[in-house]
């Protein structure tokens, strides 16, 4: 059975995982036309907290347990931190000055604020979890995982419930306080406990995978279903309905039909920012760092593709927060159409040249 798992192995791993987003795509064409789009997508909701909460920390506790946590992943860990914080600061000036050039006031002015600040997150742990499959790549992308679920699931929604509270305070309408799903709220926590844990364990024992024997040959090949896994996830997930020509027109602001208050200005705002601004200023700022070797091509591939990830799906549980809806399904339908070719562009290009 070993020898079997270990000749299956090398086409799960690396970047033989990248088809899994085609393959996702068009076997839920083929079974949508025997089942039904909506049923697909309800088995998938669950499939997908499936990967979040048994695979992707399992695959991250693996990973780190086989890693010497020392000076390197600490600066790392200080540099996503910085990211993190920058990209959202990003995301908040741009914000403003779109809130100020279209004149937005009172209610629309919150509302496009947090639904920019909002869709500033992008798809880390499926989309981005491909970078987990090149072992060159993979604490560093871990890294940025984690520290992203942490942003997602814990920051923005303190951030955006103190703003919903202070609305409703303020229109005198009753205020949840948090109205995230207790299985997200959770979430962070419970993946940084799986890193913490691989750190602790190896930096006090020095113990990895291998001294576990075929157990431990079973667990990496456990955990190297996670990035197949959820790259069928997201083929899974893009809707051929979604590749509209009159929508890709409202997108680039071709077709005027729907006037200045049309939801799709704010559409493009956030697509430009996230497809555009953010990894362009990105490129820029570490572009030179990597040029002149103050950083490794690790850091450099990891930092840039996560850089022009779309925007997360999971940004819909944080509708109750008051951002618009509208806005944010069609950004991240949009975001993932256009970004996931040029990732799975970017891991090849990096994954060949950059190792």
């Amino acid at each position: 059975m070993i020898d079997i798992l270990k000749d299956i192995l090398p086409y799960i791993s690396g970047l033989y995982t990248l088809p899994w987003i085609l393959v996702g795509f068009f076997l839920t064409i083929l079974i949508a036309k025997i089942t039904g789009r909506e049923k697909i997508d309800k088995i998938m909701k669950k499939i997908g907290l499936i990967l979040l909460y048994f695979f992707v920390p399992v695959l991250l506790f693996r990973i780190f347990l086989n890693t010497n946590f020392g000076e390197e992943q600490i600066k790392f860990s200080i540099v996503v931190a910085i990211i993190i914080v920058f990209i959202y600061t990003l995301a908040f000036m741009f914000a403003k000055y779109n809130i100020k050039k279209h004149n937005l006031t009172g209610e629309k002015k919150n509302l496009y604020l947090k639904t920019v600040l909002t869709n500033q997150g992008r798809s880390s742990a499926f989309i981005g979890g491909a970078l987990l499959a090149i072992e060159a790549w993979a604490v560093p992308a871990g890294i940025y995982m984690a520290l992203v679920g942490i942003a997602l699931f814990a920051v923005i929604p303190y951030i955006l419930a103190r703003m919903h509270k202070k609305e409703s305070e303020n229109s005198k309408k009753a205020a949840q306080s948090n109205p995230l799903p207790w299985f997200l709220k959770l979430y962070p926590w419970y993946l940084i406990a799986f890193v913490v844990a691989a750190i602790s364990i190896h930096g006090t024992t020095g113990i990895t995978t291998t001294n576990f024997g075929d157990l431990g040959f079973v667990l990496k090949f456990y955990t190297a279903i996670t990035i197949p896994a959820a790259l069928y996830y997201v083929g899974a997930g893009i809707h051929p309905t979604d590749l509209k020509l009159s929508e890709l027109k409202k997108l680039i602001g071709m077709d005027k039909s729907e006037g200045k208050e049309s939801h799709w200005i704010w559409v493009r705002n956030i697509f430009i920012l996230t497809v555009a601004i953010t990894p362009i200023l990105t490129a820029l700022i570490f572009g030179p760092l990597f040029a002149i070797g103050a950083i490794p091509a690790s850091w450099f591939a990891v930092i840039t593709i996560n850089s022009i990830l779309p925007i997360t799906s999971t940004n819909i549980f944080l509708l109750p927060y008051g951002i618009d809806r509208k806005s944010t399904v069609h950004a991240v339908t949009w975001t993932t159409l256009v970004c996931v070719p040029i990732v799975v562009g970017l891991i090849m290009f990096f994954g060949i040249y950059f190792q």
